[in-house]
Parts: structure tokens; C-alpha cells; sequence
């Protein structure tokens, strides 16, 4: 099985572009999905967390309480660092099994969508690279309409992330989502036929 890497900036569709593949027939992982996974109440990453940042982290059920840890992370990049150091390992693991799991099935291929693949420096081990990328207005717009976040919460998530330029650089297809959603999902179709043609000309007809 080949698994193949998408990425995007807060706001900038990626969520739109997997659904087109998981559409298309391809597995997709989703890492925020797995993070929320490695930090249910009763795990390590729970726990490592929660010694790292204090119990101000946990809601009255005791559960994760996403907010509240990012209001402690996101203006201060040594608190990020420790909190990326905490997660990832324990997301990179957790991925590995879906992916194995994902194999074990038969699948020939799935992708990881990742907001963090790039930071990460992961992006060799998820060939082609697919991002998704808008200009830097248009995704304050959406992600404030979206979240009900203010400018300054929406601005200081997106300097926690690499630049849409970084990502840009490290990718092997770009999909720029400018227009419709209609327009966008065209696109993210088009991109996907080429992965499969990259991958493997003669067994992705």
C-alpha cells in the first residue's frame, strides 16, 4: 500500500479535498482525528499533558479541553515545542497502526491529511505531497466565520503553523482553493487521478 501526504493552512479547504478522495475510494487518515484519539481520558498522552500543563487542561468530566490548551500554547512557541513533542510520537504510532490496519484490508492506497505534515518534517515519507492553499485573507475570513474566533486568535494559529510559502515549496501538487466549492472539489479530483497516474501509470486506470 502507498500512502500519499495533504496538507493546508488553517481555513484553506483541506477538509473539502479529503472528502473528495475518501469519495474517489481512497482510505484517508485524518492526524486531528488520531490526536483526539492519543488523549482520551485513561491514556498516556492524557496524562503526559496534563503533568505538563496542569489539570486547567481537563473539563469537568475530565476529559481534554481542546481550548483550553491552546489558550496556553498557541502565543508561546516554547510551550508549542513541548506540547508537539508530547503529541506527535504518539500520533506518528497511532497512524502507523491505522495504516497497517488500512493494508491489511487490501487497499492500495490511502492518504494522510495532515495540517502539520510539513512543521513535522514528514513530508518525504508521505510522497506526492498535495496542499491546499488560499490566500492568507480569505482563510482569516473563513476560519473567524467558522470558529466564531476573533482576527488576533485566528492570526496567532496561523504563525503557530509554517508558512503557506514552506508548504508550497515542499509540495508535488497544489490546489488552489479561490472559488467555489464546486470549483475546488473539480480540482481535488483532477490532482487525485494525477497521485494515481505518478504512483503507478498502468494499475490506477
Amino acid at each position: 500500500m502507498h500512502v500519499f501526504g495533504l496538507t493546508g493552512g488553517i481555513a484553506s479547504g483541506k477538509s473539502a479535498v479529503a472528502r473528495v478522495f475518501q469519495n474517489d475510494g481512497v482510505v484517508v487518515v485524518d492526524a486531528d482525528v488520531v490526536a483526539r484519539e492519543v488523549v482520551l481520558p485513561g491514556t498516556p498522552g492524557l496524562d503526559a499533558l496534563v503533568e505538563e500543563f496542569g489539570e486547567e487542561i481537563l473539563d469537568a468530566e475530565g476529559a481534554l479541553d481542546r481550548k483550553a490548551l491552546a489558550a496556553r500554547v498557541f502565543a508561546d512557541a516554547n510551550r508549542r515545542n513541548t506540547l508537539n513533542a508530547i503529541l506527535h510520537p504518539l500520533i506518528g504510532q497511532k497512524s502507523q497502526e491505522h495504516f497497517f490496519a488500512i493494508a491489511a484490508r487490501g487497499q492500495k492506497l490511502a492518504c494522510y491529511d495532515a495540517a502539520l505534515l510539513v512543521e513535522s518534517g514528514l513530508t518525504e515519507s508521505f510522497r506526492p505531497l498535495v496542499v491546499v492553499d488560499a490566500p492568507i485573507e480569505v482563510r482569516i475570513a473563513r476560519a473567524r466565520a467558522r470558529d466564531s474566533a476573533t482576527a488576533n486568535e485566528v492570526e496567532a494559529r496561523i504563525r503557530a503553523q509554517a508558512s503557506s510559502e514552506a508548504k508550497r515549496a515542499a509540495a508535488d501538487f497544489i490546489i488552489e482553493n479561490v472559488g467555489t466549492l464546486e470549483e475546488l472539489e473539480i480540482r481535488a479530483s483532477e490532482v487525485l487521478t494525477q497521485v494515481r497516474r505518478r504512483l503507478d501509470p498502468s494499475s490506477w486506470e
